[in-house]
């Protein structure tokens, strides 16, 4: 194998240069249009007359059908080809937004969602893997690490500036869209959904790729094949207490922090005066996002505190969230409520690398994409069971207590996280 040339953007061919522009800017005009509702989702709902409960249940739709057809369409792209699929991802956004738009019944908010679940399956790993051989073919044996970096900072420079925008829209355009008859929050996602047509307009036009032959087959066997892939995975997982336990822990932690990341909006905005309060969850939802890049970042030191034992790092971290996550539910003022907010997203952006790292060293290569899938089932399941059990609670009694119940999920993971540590260090004797 021929080693690898170090990446140097003005060394590389106009082609490598271009594909890597090219797919900085889809990556941004996506993620924008993305960003633009993220922040005010759970606002629009309860504008829509939705409460807790019935808000969690939507992001439960959302959760459940990413979970059931991320498997299916996991191999559709690598049959029919990238960009088509993309293609049929961003219409079913597309369809989600319109759904959205037209009506404020549960029923059709419930399947706007469901479109927004299929979306992300469809999306799964369809152009990054375009990206990935497209510059392959262009640079060979370059480092192509970096040009996946600068992808992933169009990604989120992409979400930070559509939440500012989706929260500055509605405080800006709100009366207009009052005296059309329409929600304040409807501006949000009409600029999405306008957005999200220069998206498909922009992969139409600007991503070539070879057209492949179609395989007629392709989604019926990917149906087929869910049964025994999970199967594979639980008889993996079963084999494998280290996995089972740090899945069951992954699955807590999810159920914990999941409730807190949806419904944080409809709590912080009460804080606020009315005149700018969109705006400011608007940014608030930026800064979410670069704190978790933040704390990711930071995860190597931590990593080196606890001398790479992830398992004990993890639990360090479990115990920390759940400290914070019920400090956050004491807050009744906005400044000590960002402040305690931010670092609930660092500590988060630094737990994702602790917990990979110890899965991929339970797994072998011809078990890695089966373990991960699992993953991702079993991740949105948890997040799913958490966000309706914490809407009921909060519907019933506060959003408050829902969160200070979802620490002891966390405390809960932690203890597993310790026993998953004693488990690794007897293995590594």
């Amino acid at each position: 194998m021929a080693a690898e040339i170090e990446f140097s953007f003005k060394a590389l061919t106009d082609t490598a240069r271009r594909h890597i522009r090219v797919f900085q800017l889809h990556q941004f005009l996506d993620r924008l249009a993305m960003g633009l509702t993220v922040a005010v989702v759970a606002l629009a709902l309860t504008d829509r007359g939705m409460d807790l409960f019935q808000i969690s249940l939507l992001f439960g739709v959302y959760s459940l059908t990413t979970m059931a057809m991320e498997l299916p369409f996991g191999g559709l792209a690598d049959n029919i080809g990238r960009k088509p699929v993309f293609l049929a991802a961003v219409v079913a956004s597309l369809i989600s937004l319109a759904l959205f738009l037209s009506s404020s019944d549960f029923a059709v908010l419930a399947l706007s969602f469901a479109f927004i679940g299929f979306g992300r399956a469809l999306r799964s790993g369809t152009l990054d893997a375009w990206f990935v051989e497209t510059f392959k073919a262009a640079a060979p044996n370059v480092d192509i690490q970096p040009a996946l970096a600068k992808a992933q900072w169009a990604n989120a420079i992409g979400l930070a500036f559509g939440a500012i925008l989706g929260g500055l829209l509605p405080d800006a355009f709100g009366m207009t869209a009052l005296k059309y008859g329409i929600s304040v929050y409807d501006v949000s996602y009409a600029a999405s959904f306008a957005v999200m047509v220069g998206v498909l307009i922009y992969t139409m036009f600007a991503i070539a790729e070879e057209p492949r032959p179609l395989n007629r087959n392709a989604l019926r066997q990917g149906f087929a094949n869910v049964p025994s892939v999970i199967a594979e995975a639980g008889l993996l997982a079963l084999k494998h207490p280290t996995l089972s336990l740090l899945l069951a822990a992954l699955a807590l932690f999810l159920m914990a922090t999941n409730p807190v990341e949806v419904i944080w909006p409809t709590y912080a905005k009460p804080m606020l005066d009315e005149g700018y309060a969109n705006t400011v969850i608007g940014a608030l939802t930026a800064g979410y996002f670069f704190a978790i890049a933040f704390g990711a970042s930071l995860s190597p030191h931590i990593s080196r505190i606890f001398r790479r034992r992830h398992a004990v790092a993890l639990a360090a971290i479990f115990a920390c969230l759940a400290v914070v996550q019920v400090a956050l539910a004491m807050q009744g003022g906005i400044a000590g409520f960002v402040g305690v907010f931010v670092l609930y997203s660092i500590i988060l952006g630094a737990s994702e690398t602790p917990a990979s790292s110890i899965l991929h060293r339970c797994v072998e290569d011809r078990q890695r994409s089966t373990m991960l899938s699992l993953r991702s089932l079993i991740q949105q399941l948890g997040a799913a069971i958490g966000l309706v059990m914490a809407g009921a609670l909060a519907e019933m009694y506060s959003t408050p207590l829902a969160w200070i119940v979802g620490a002891v999920f966390l405390l809960t993971a932690m203890a597993l996280s310790f026993v998953l540590a004693k488990r690794l260090a007897a293995e590594a004797e």
